[in-house]
């Protein structure tokens, strides 16, 4: 059995590795429609959580390294403080006052003689004035058209499959979508920066084509998704999956971590140790033949999972491996699952075995 002392010990070392690697893509990521602020807001949360896991193991740390790991917070919270105050957006103008103080009179440096007589600037006539306070007034900003690809999936189209191009885009989003099937297309490749999915339900979404080995994402998150297959594609940093249920994920990462999730399955390529965290019915498979896989399949660590949350000897209860003949057959991944003629989203639901809501 590993020492819960040491299991805790990794666990945190491995969730700061992940917490500043993320503080530092924030600058990836796009500040149109408060996309950055929720990552922020994500961060700040998982640091709030991690905080609260030092104090509930205080049971089995000692008194040093829990200042040690306080220590580890505190430094990630003001890093996290001083990128979102250097991302935050500043004024580009500055206004001086035109009004002298009142004691302005009494100062020698604005009276011409003795009689107080006014200098030219006090004498401009109105005329005078108009014109040079126009001169200083500041030209509006051109408009900006901000491009809204989730509103575009979600229109009514005669084609069964959306396709969204992300042309103008630095980053995928894809939220709220119900009962589609999405298909990225290689030519938003341009925008794997980084990737996120979430409030998704009913839904086959395949951004695989856009992240291959060439460009994979640079980090991913999935949120909220259930009664759905996800085809994430080659991230070369870490994925986080949070509150996913009743759904299949596809995916190859140098970093897996699940929290919040419950039944589901998970074909995969992990270059470390999988991490679930209040999970419960988790299945885990090697990828499929069908996907490319980024690196030795020797070296894949899909099966060596930690259940942070089950310090027992026994093996946890919250996931197993997947049963060789219950996984999905090759067939499946390569003619079905892409979207074959005369088969649709639910056609494709139903193959891969996941009952549509």
């Amino acid at each position: 059995m590993q020492d819960p002392k040491e299991k805790f010990y990794r666990h945190f070392q491995v969730e700061v590795t992940s917490l500043q690697d993320q503080i530092e893509r924030l600058s990836t990521i796009a500040a149109v429609g408060g996309e950055r602020k929720d990552a922020a807001d994500s961060i700040l949360a998982a640091i709030s959580r991690l905080s609260s896991e030092v104090a509930d193991a205080s049971d089995f740390v000692p008194s040093y390294d829990q200042r040690n790991y306080a220590q580890a917070i505190k430094t990630l919270t003001d890093k996290l403080n001083v990128t979102t105050a250097k991302l935050a957006p500043r004024s580009r103008f500055q206004f001086k006052s035109r009004i002298q103080p009142a004691s302005a009179k009494s100062d020698p440096r604005v009276l011409s003689n003795s009689n107080d007589t006014a200098t030219p600037q006090d004498t401009r006539t109105p005329a005078t004035s108009t014109a040079s306070e126009a001169q200083d007034a500041v030209a509006p900003l051109p408009p900006t058209t901000v491009r809204n690809y989730n509103d575009e999936i979600a229109q009514p189209s005669s084609s069964h499959i959306r396709k969204p191009s992300f042309s103008t885009a630095r980053d995928i989003a894809i939220y709220g979508q119900t009962d589609l099937h999405i298909l990225l297309p290689a030519t938003a490749s341009h925008a794997t920066s980084s990737g996120r999915l979430t409030d998704i339900s009913g839904c086959v979404v395949d951004m695989s084509r856009a992240t291959g080995s060439a460009a994979p994402f640079a980090n991913l998150a999935l949120k909220n998704i259930e009664r759905s297959l996800v085809l994430a594609g080659n991230v070369d940093g870490p994925v986080h999956v949070t509150s996913i249920r009743d759904s299949i994920l596809v995916v190859s990462a140098r970093q897996v971590r699940i929290h919040q999730c419950h039944n589901m399955d998970v074909y995969f390529y992990c270059g470390s140790r999988p991490i679930i965290e209040d999970c419960s019915g988790m299945r885990f498979a090697p990828l499929p033949k069908s996907f490319e896989s980024p690196g030795d399949d020797s070296k894949n660590q899909w099966d060596q999972v930690d259940d942070f949350k089950w310090l027992k000897a026994e093996p946890s209860p919250n996931w197993s491996v997947l049963p060789v003949d219950e996984r999905l057959e090759d067939r499946i991944w390569s003619d079905v699952v892409p979207g074959e003629p005369g088969k649709g989203l639910k056609d494709i639901l139903q193959a891969v075995k996941i009952a549509r809501g």
